[in-house]
């Protein structure tokens, strides 16, 4: 591996070659070429910090070329370069202020901000996805909230794609406690597939929307459950969700996309919670637990939890 000086000096040297001169013009693409030459020297060195640099200066000649697509790939690259300086911290244990955790994700903005400026919008919700699981990958789901949404605004004329975006701000709800904001996601998310997922001829959702609705409609009732609202404070359609798991009830579209077996486990479930019957709600953990996801084994974990050792007010 180089010596500091040396990477500075190299650095130094490239960038005196960008500085006018009198009646000479500094050749800006030459200088880009060869940042970016230095920070693929040295990733290769595992020296992720000072290659990110390079890709920053990178971005900057780009920039002067007008070059909107070459500033947008430099801005990313800096962005992981300085991520993977970060977790290279973490694992060693080096203390510090995550001054490179703050200059990715300061990249990563630029780089989204450039992609909208010249309408690449996929390629800037793309990036803000990658933002968010960069911020969960660190412990850090509160900060993700945000990208996610963006990247659901920026998608949502594809609803496929503005629905994954919107599971995954469910999801850091749920990470940190947020039920009641989980709750609300999820329901506009049904909301959305119910829209937008129907069949022409049918009208009922088909293909990936029931796999959406299917999930969205067992994480709504756990939630449902878990947080107990009162019949002064239950919103009327949160009211209907429950209804549907009454035993004199039965909605078929919402047993078409769950199929029988579940719907009638989740009407279990629903019963066995309103009639506070811990053992059966136990029993009916065992055979739920290969049919949901994590998300939902935990839901249901805090439910049980909750019907043992109730609090009043949810988990």
């Amino acid at each position: 591996m180089e010596k500091d000086s040396d990477i500075l000096l190299k650095y130094r040297a490239i960038t005196n070659k960008l500085k006018k001169r009198f009646l000479k013009k500094p050749n800006v693409a030459e200088g880009s070429e060869q940042f970016a030459s230095l920070a693929k020297s040295l990733k290769n060195q595992e020296c992720p910090q000072y290659a990110g640099f390079c890709c920053l200066a990178q971005a900057r000649c780009e920039h002067t070329l007008s070059n909107a697509a070459g500033e947008a790939q430099a801005l990313t690259d800096a962005a992981r370069a300085f991520l993977e300086a970060e977790l290279m911290d973490r694992e060693l244990g080096v203390p510090g202020f995550q001054e490179n955790l703050t200059s990715s994700i300061n990249c990563y903005s630029h780089a989204i901000r450039v992609h909208i400026e010249n309408k690449q919008i996929a390629l800037a919700a793309s990036l803000c996805l990658e933002v968010g699981n960069v911020l969960r990958k660190v412990n850090k789901p509160g900060e993700a909230i945000a990208h996610y949404q963006r990247a659901a605004e920026l998608q949502s004329q594809s609803a496929l794609d503005c629905l994954d975006a919107l599971n995954m701000v469910a999801k850091c709800k749920m990470d940190t406690k947020d039920f009641e904001g989980a709750l609300a996601v999820l329901t506009e998310m049904a909301y959305l597939a119910h829209e937008r997922g129907g069949s022409s001829t049918t009208g009922k959702p088909i293909g990936a929307y029931c796999d959406i609705l299917a999930k969205c409609e067992i994480t709504r009732v756990l939630l449902l459950l878990l947080l107990q609202p009162t019949p002064q404070r239950i919103r009327p359609e949160h009211a209907q969700t429950l209804e549907k798991y009454t035993w004199e009830s039965c909605d078929s579209i919402t047993e078409m996309y769950l199929g029988e077996d579940l719907y009638l486990l989740l009407q279990s479930v629903v019963m066995a919670c309103q009639s506070l019957d811990l053992e059966s709600l136990r029993a009916l953990q065992k055979e739920l637990w290969p049919l949901f996801d994590c998300e939902q084994n935990q839901l249901l974990h805090f439910v049980i939890q909750e019907l043992a050792h109730p609090s009043g007010e949810g988990l």
